[in-house]
């Protein structure tokens, strides 16, 4: 019995790292699957509209059954909240996540991507959701590998070096040259910067989604609800930024192919699935947890894409993406010992509350007491004047003469 508790018990704190870590390999599936999309002439724009389309059609019915008791009013302030969360993440984000994607790729973009810790640990701090003492270990833990994975993010895009050969690479991928000519990475570079810009405009919206999200769930506290919401206003803007800014009829035009494909993925698991994974987990850890993780997406899509795109491997990637690792262990040790100190703040402030309560309760009769006696000893007297007694007279008997 004690070990299924015990098993228990550690399931249930590992529960958002769990979650976590799955989300970041949809993340990967969709950065993949939506890099051969855009390679074979889809539009961002209307990929970014049949995505949300797609995840509010697959959360809205769950959202209206499941909290129909729960579900908070709308008032205008959060109106305006999930207003702009559409803005933020459907819109800003994503389009420019996918113009910068176009123009680098699915790697180079994660590790651009992973600056997001780093830029929400900022806000956070900013806006006051974070406590910056740098006194205790765990917040100099998180500064510390906020730092180390900024800069092995850096490492990264600055620093290629050789190209590592992989063993799968000439079984995978046989006629794909390692050695590629000057002039053909120079072509491939050409829109490097431009990329690099739009991702991380991109990534600055993403970790102001997430810190308004945080700031929204403590009101708005059914997460279905929000994440249909955050969809369908992000569907209803898309339209409106497409419209405007795509204008081929046939871009629209979408059959049973890989942009259906990539569509469908990003609806169901990169936006439905994850916003409302990370509301959960942030409603417990906090944003500057749920984006932690995003490191390893960058390690899973290397992998990945070495295998399904042939992308070439570098040793300045390496390098960089194990001080990336480095840098979010550091990150979630911090946080972890945040955790359990606020866990034990929880327990003793009970207790703390008991031992004060008793403490009063003992004052409180102890001056009771006092003040009984003082009346007792100032109560006036009041004399009653009553004849007393006298003993019975005896009988004496005269003497005879």
């Amino acid at each position: 019995m004690e070990g299924k508790r015990c098993a228990g018990g550690f399931f249930e704190k590992a529960k958002p790292y769990i979650a976590m870590t799955c989300l970041q390999f949809g993340y990967a599936g969709m950065n993949i699957i939506t890099k051969v999309s855009l390679n074979r002439g889809m539009s961002h724009y209307v990929l970014v509209v049949y995505r949300h389309a797609f995840a509010t059609a697959v959360i809205a019915p769950f959202a209206l059954l499941l909290e129909r008791k729960v579900r908070p009013k709308i008032t205008f302030t959060i109106f305006l909240q999930l207003f702009v969360l559409g803005l933020l993440g459907p819109v800003i984000d994503q389009n420019l996540y996918y113009a910068g994607l176009k123009f680098t790729s699915p790697t180079f973009s994660c590790a651009m991507s992973n600056m997001l810790p780093a830029m929400t640990f900022v806000m956070a701090v900013i806006f006051r959701m974070e406590k910056l003492d740098m006194k205790k270990l765990r917040c100099q833990a998180k500064v510390a590998g906020t730092i180390v994975t900024v800069a092995g993010a850096m490492l990264m895009t600055l620093y290629k070096g050789h190209v590592v050969k992989m063993l799968w690479s000439d079984y995978i991928h046989p006629r794909k040259s390692y050695d590629a000519p000057a002039a053909a990475a120079g072509d491939a570079d050409k829109d490097w910067i431009k990329g690099s810009i739009l991702l991380i405009i991109a990534t600055f919206a993403w970790a102001s989604f997430f810190i308004l999200q945080a700031v929204t769930l403590r009101k708005y506290t059914a997460q279905l609800s929000l994440t249909a919401l955050v969809c369908f206003m992000g569907t209803l803007q898309s339209i409106v930024v497409t419209l405007v800014m795509e204008h081929r009829p046939h871009a629209w035009a979408i059959g049973f192919d890989m942009n259906l494909l990539a569509a469908a993925y990003a609806g169901i698991v990169s936006s439905s699935i994850a916003y409302y994974v990370q509301g959960l987990v942030m409603q417990k850890r906090g944003p500057v947890f749920v984006t932690a993780f995003s490191p390893l997406m960058m390690i899973i899509v290397a992998i990945m894409g070495s295998f399904i795109l042939a992308e070439k491997i570098y040793v300045g990637g390496l390098l960089g993406g194990a001080l990336i690792v480095m840098g979010l262990y550091s990150v979630l040790w911090g946080k972890y010992k945040e955790y359990k100190d606020k866990e034990a703040e929880e327990i003793l402030e009970p207790v703390k509350q008991g031992q004060n309560g008793h403490t009063l309760d003992i004052e409180a009769n102890t001056i009771q007491f006092h003040r009984d006696e003082e009346r007792r000893m100032t109560a006036p007297v009041i004399a009653i004047s009553a004849p007393i007694p006298q003993p019975p007279m005896l009988a004496i008997e005269a003497p005879k003469p």
